[in-house]
């Protein structure tokens, strides 16, 4: 039987960004491929994102190979702390993280005009509201916003500014998420874990970090982010 083109078998595009992937960075980082192969991976931040593929965890911290440990799911959401017999991807991609390559650091890392918490909010403001998406799961996850919402409240006025504020609510939610779970709970204590909260600003590329005394997200980067904004490349 003839073998199919490689170009039926996976898409193009992926196929072009291979053969450059090849062609620079694996060509400039072959020695540090080879070490992680060889010594596996040891990365002292694991971050928590969202699956929207304008926000990729890699890309906005410029991250190496083996630096960072990733789980993307709708809304950059952390369940509580629930061992039944239901899947728990993200749960256990946490225990792994924790448990096995021991981080030091759990940053939960929200971003600006996130899809599935605009969803929950449009959809809990007007029941009537069609769904983020048809099919059993996405409805279920993005329930875990709800108690993030009851803490601001139904939306009164602009809806935009209530989502965005929603946004940074959930993240906070996630943190004491995170903190139901034993392993994390214990190890914060002993000062050998740390979380953090992050927002990232689509548009602008503003990175913003909760500072829990102030209970507030502060800008990060300082002027090197208005460095970037003056002089933007073409």
């Amino acid at each position: 039987m003839a073998r199919a083109p490689v170009d039926a078998l996976f898409p193009d595009r992926l196929v072009q960004g291979y053969r450059s992937f090849l062609g620079d960075r694996f060509r400039s980082e072959q020695a540090r491929f080879r070490e992680l192969a060889e010594m596996g991976q040891s990365p002292t931040i694991m971050v928590i994102g969202c699956c929207d593929s304008r926000v990729s965890p890699e890309v906005v911290f410029d991250a190496r190979p083996g630096e960072l440990f990733v789980v993307r799911n709708v809304a950059n959401l952390a369940p509580p702390y629930m061992p039944d017999g239901d899947y728990h991807g993200t749960s256990a991609a946490l225990e792994f993280a924790v448990m096995a390559l021991k981080v030091s650091h759990i940053v939960v890392l929200g971003h600006a005009k996130c899809g599935g918490v605009r969803g929950f909010a449009e959809n809990e403001a007007n029941p009537d509201t069609p769904p983020l998406s048809p099919g059993d799961f996405i409805g279920k996850w993005i329930k875990l916003i709800a108690p993030a919402y009851e803490a601001l409240g139904s939306p009164k006025g602009d809806i935009g500014s209530f989502i965005e504020k929603l946004e940074l609510e959930s993240i906070k939610q996630s943190l004491a998420n995170l903190r139901t779970f034993p392993c994390v709970r214990t190890l914060e204590e002993r000062g050998q874990l740390s979380l953090h909260g992050a927002f990232f600003g689509v548009m602008d590329g503003r990175l913003r970090a909760y500072d829990p005394a102030a209970d507030a997200f502060v800008a990060v980067g300082g002027d090197t982010h208005s460095d970037a904004l003056a002089s933007p490349r073409f």
